[in-house]
């Protein structure tokens, strides 16, 4: 049998599979498939960050659910938490102090040059009390203590995760949150609404010395309109806030350090992230619940 005659391109021509688009790159795409190409990208870039986002809220969400839960099982290891207390109460009394006395200051001077207008500077120890007790006390008192407290928490629970001393603590059956985290968040709870009082006490005090001794205004009727327009109401609105700053700033604080990952680094970086986010979720809160409690107490 005579063989196959395998069929020769002609002369001139290309071999089969090497002509002019056989085997060739894909063209880049051009200037219209770019721009139609765009769009597609920017929504891929935000809902990819809104899903990370969301994920984010969610293990904080949990971290917190799991900060809850091992409060209420032992073993209860009060040691830590007194520690906790004092370094997160009786550490910031000083800052607290501080922030509160010139705080109040502040709102003294506003508010005595913009009341001697309508000639009613009698007012202004009540105008400051209002200010102070349902709004500035716990928001400026949750944001230094998110300064820190909370920096150094999520700079101490990041170094512990970088040098594996977390691990090492799971490795011997001792559960990291309810050793590391439960202390920090419970202390913070409780002493929030201690230094919000605080400050309250020195921001209405350092208001009143200085409207009456540097201004000069009657200290009777600023008394009066003190006692008449300040109501317990809005210490409790204050209080609230203070309870729930506490809660997220501890929270977030732990959750930052305890996924810390990049060496001395990655460690700078969560002790950044743990103030920045703290301190945006205070601000966000103290809206909501203004907005919630406000029609009830009034």
């Amino acid at each position: 049998m005579a063989d196959a005659v395998l069929p020769t391109p002609a002369a001139g021509g290309a071999a089969p599979g090497t002509g002019a688009g056989a085997g060739a790159p894909p063209k880049p795409p051009g200037r219209l498939g770019k721009v139609l190409k765009a769009p597609w990208r920017a929504v891929d870039s935000v809902s990819g960050g809104l899903i990370k986002f969301f994920e984010t809220v969610g293990d904080v969400l949990l971290l917190g659910v799991q900060t809850f839960v091992w409060l209420l099982r032992p073993p209860y290891r009060a040691k830590l938490f007194f520690e906790q207390m004092e370094f997160v109460g009786v550490g910031s009394l000083s800052i607290i102090f501080l922030t509160g006395t010139f705080t109040g200051a502040v709102i003294a001077v506003q508010t005595i040059f913009n009341l001697a207008k309508f000639r009613q500077e009698g007012l202004y120890l009540a105008g400051a009390a209002l200010a102070l007790t349902r709004e500035l006390s716990p928001v400026l008192g949750a944001l230094m203590v998110t300064a820190r407290a909370g920096s150094a928490m999520a700079t101490e629970l990041g170094t512990m995760r970088i040098t594996e001393q977390i691990e090492a603590m799971a490795t011997m059956a001792v559960s990291p949150v309810q050793y590391l985290v439960t202390p920090r968040v419970a202390a913070t709870v409780v002493m929030m609404p201690v230094l919000t009082m605080v400050f309250n006490g020195v921001g209405i005090g350092g208001a009143y010395l200085l409207g009456v001794h540097a201004f000069g205004v009657d200290p009777g009727p600023a008394l009066e309109n003190f006692r008449l327009f300040t109501d317990p109401a809005d210490i409790y609105m204050g209080l609230v806030k203070s309870l729930v700053f506490g809660v997220v700033l501890s929270v977030v604080s732990c959750y930052n350090g305890f996924n810390a990952a990049g060496g001395a680094k990655g460690v700078g970086n969560a002790t950044t992230r743990s103030v920045v986010w703290s301190a945006v979720a205070i601000l966000v809160l103290d809206y909501v619940i203004t907005d919630l409690m406000t029609e009830r107490l009034a």
